[in-house]
């Protein structure tokens, strides 16, 4: 099959537009705070959420409103997480009723979502100033609506494909948020995907759920997850292939896409870490199984030792081996073979379980890079998993020491 990135990012699929504008939810009058995503038809959603027990209004609101498994819009905020609030639920549903008075689509249709500082009460009133600018500037302006769900992200995350399903060109579309408190266990942070595919909720639900499993849920920026984790996805069928219902060849393309979307952002989030150098990538193969690849990886990224040593460009192997060790994975310590590669080369440390003699200054020159891949052969099996983080620096403390000041 043939993927094909394309630019447009949310609005890149047919029948979709989407606007962000500052309403003075956040106090910086130059960042945007305030976004909307609209599809001109009713469309099949689902969606994956934190499973923090402390969860946001916003999560609860949608989780009700998607039970039958429609929406046609997505209105979110940033600057106030609405976590922890009294009235969060009267506030969620109050957004989700502002754009049933701007458009006459039902707030039983709408996803709602918020992000930022937890425990702050939010007031409508900025959001009810300015629905109308909102939705009048509704357009092909992902990027503006990729902007506004931004907290202290330093770069947009926009992505979109195009593919082929029966002889028709479908494409999905994402944007995405997060970059600190980022350690999922069902989706990570804001995530808004759109498609003009033509398929049924139940399945649409199905392919979501599986795919977090291999791409947003191996992301770990600091170890904490979030109370607001929120992923989404539209599919409006306006491309007009035949509906898919049931497992098959149609399906099988459609997840590929998916995954080439939901990897593509992942590996941005972990990326725009709140404070990184680095994008570290982990990767684990000939596993005994695909569960055991999966805790490997994800233990490594997690290691704040690990990463520290990232951040030094400090060819510490000592410490993977020691996040493996404590991973809960049943692997064969005998075994073990590490390696660190980037572009400007690659360097054997382990091999075996044991340390090898290796160049101290060629590992430094493949560790300063700002895109580094630790490598781990298990050779115990045949399965293979990826996961991503971050160098931890600094910065990450400068910024969560004051975050909520």
């Amino acid at each position: 099959m043939n993927i094909k990135e394309v630019n447009g990012g949310v609005c890149a699929p047919k029948g979709f537009k989407a606007n962000g504008v500052h309403c003075g939810i956040r106090k910086n009058k130059i960042k945007k705070d305030f976004a909307l995503i609209v599809s001109d038809v009713r469309a099949s959603a689902a969606g994956v959420y934190t499973s923090n027990l402390v969860k946001g209004a916003p999560v609860i609101v949608t989780k009700k409103h998607l039970t039958d498994g429609f929406a046609q819009a997505i209105i979110v905020n940033s600057g106030n997480a609405n976590t922890c609030n009294e009235n969060g639920i009267e506030i969620a549903e109050g957004m989700c009723g502002m754009v049933e008075r701007v458009s006459g689509i039902p707030s039983g249709d709408v996803i709602v979502a918020s992000t930022g500082v937890i425990g702050q009460k939010l007031d409508l009133a900025p959001m009810e100033g300015h629905i109308g600018e909102l939705y009048e500037g509704m357009g092909d302006n992902s990027s503006a609506a990729a902007e506004a769900i931004m907290t202290t992200d330093t770069v947009k995350k926009e992505v979109a494909v195009e593919f082929e399903l029966g002889g028709k060109i479908c494409r999905i579309g994402g944007i995405a948020k997060g970059v600190g408190m980022v350690c999922p266990n069902m989706a990570t942070n804001l995530i808004f995907l759109t498609s003009d595919v033509a398929i049924s909720p139940e399945i649409l639900q199905k392919v979501l759920s599986d795919d977090v499993k291999s791409s947003f849920n191996m992301v770990s920026v600091d170890g904490d997850q979030s109370t607001n984790d929120t992923c989404c996805v539209l599919a409006n069928g306006l491309a007009g292939n035949e509906p898919i219902t049931s497992k098959g060849a149609a399906l099988n393309i459609f997840a590929k896409a998916l995954n080439y979307c939901t990897v593509k952002l992942s590996k941005m989030l972990a990326k725009d870490g709140e404070g990184a150098t680095k994008l570290i990538e982990c990767t684990v193969k000939d596993a005994r199984s695909l569960k055991t690849a999966r805790i490997v990886c994800k233990s490594v990224i997690k290691s704040s030792l690990v990463k520290a040593a990232m951040f030094g460009a400090d060819a510490n192997w000592g410490r993977v081996l020691c996040a493996i060790g404590y991973s809960g994975a049943s692997v064969d310590i005998s075994k073990i073979d590490v390696w660190f590669n980037s572009r400007a080369g690659s360097v054997k440390v382990c091999e075996n379980g044991y340390g090898l003699d290796f160049s101290e200054e060629l590992a430094k020159k493949v560790l300063t890079e700002d895109e580094v891949t630790i490598l781990i052969d298990l050779q115990s099996g045949s399965f293979k998993a990826s996961a991503w983080g971050c160098d931890l620096t600094y910065d990450y403390v400068k910024i969560n020491g004051d975050y909520r000041t």
